[in-house]
């Protein structure tokens, strides 16, 4: 039997998951909390009534599309794709990118907010003797991993910038995904850097690669240090909010054996 890691991070309102202004929120009702929302369709009945006295277990949830583990579809990043062509929602986002061999880049010893580039790559695809395939999934393993629901989370973990995206892009890469954040470098580096240069260019330039190549990513992956460099697939289909620019998913990777 093959050996499954969850890859996903809990969804959990409280922790600093998000910048402040897109934080969930998860009001949970008990048993006892929702009798009355039972009964009501059952005109005369009592508490007394139900098998165990008690109403049903919901939650009341509010959050964007990009909370906890999530797939970007090429619409998050612009109207665009491919040079000009329209951009496609979550929905729209082929299957086959979501269910392929993966293999694992360790950039775990990378200070938070390196951009990461080209030789990059390269160098930690020869250090694991690895020639990236069409259609293969690359996960990013950042000092992010290990801080989610930590109040530095948001800020942890170096990015791939627009150089690197493309790189990945060039070799047939379709889907990726990081454990931190953001695909790209955290926000507060980007704005240091745009405010010594002035270069708008830096603002989001790893999602913005997209509009020259179709992609997807997932961000907010959880438990990557458990996953060797490869032998191993990642399955992360997402629900399919109609026209939306991202989708939650459970994403797993595969073992084909025990280690």
């Amino acid at each position: 039997m093959p050996r499954l890691v969850d890859i996903s991070v809990p969804l959990r309102a409280g922790i600093a998951s998000d910048p402040p202004t897109l934080l969930p929120s998860i009001d949970y009702r008990t048993h006892q909390d929702t009798i009355g929302d039972l009964l009501a369709y059952f005109p005369g009945a009592t508490p007394a009534d139900l098998p165990d006295g008690g109403g049903w277990a919901i939650e009341w949830v509010t959050m964007t599309t990009h909370s906890g583990t999530h797939l970007d579809a090429p619409y998050h990043f612009s109207p665009t794709m491919n040079g000009g062509e329209r951009a496609i929602t979550i929905d729209e986002v082929p299957l086959e990118w979501c269910f392929q061999p993966a293999v694992k880049l360790d950039f775990r010893h990378l200070p938070d907010g390196y951009l990461v580039t080209p030789a990059d790559i390269d160098a930690e695809l020869a250090r694991i003797g690895h020639t990236l395939s069409p259609l293969e999934i690359v996960v990013v393993n950042t000092s992010a991993g290990t801080h989610y629901g930590l109040d530095d989370y948001v800020g942890k973990g170096c990015g791939m910038g627009r150089d690197a995206t493309l790189h990945l892009l060039r070799q047939g890469i379709r889907l990726t995904g990081t454990d931190a954040w953001s695909w790209d470098v955290p926000f507060s580096y980007t704005a240091e850097r745009f405010a010594q240069t002035g270069d708008g260019d830096l603002i989001w330039e790893g999602h913005k690669a997209g509009i020259e190549i179709a992609y997807c990513h997932i961000e907010k992956l959880h438990n990557l240090e458990k996953l060797p460099a490869t032998g191993f697939q990642v399955s992360c289909f997402p629900v399919k909010v109609h026209a939306a620019s991202a989708g939650w998913t459970r994403a797993v990777a595969i073992l084909d054996y025990e280690s």
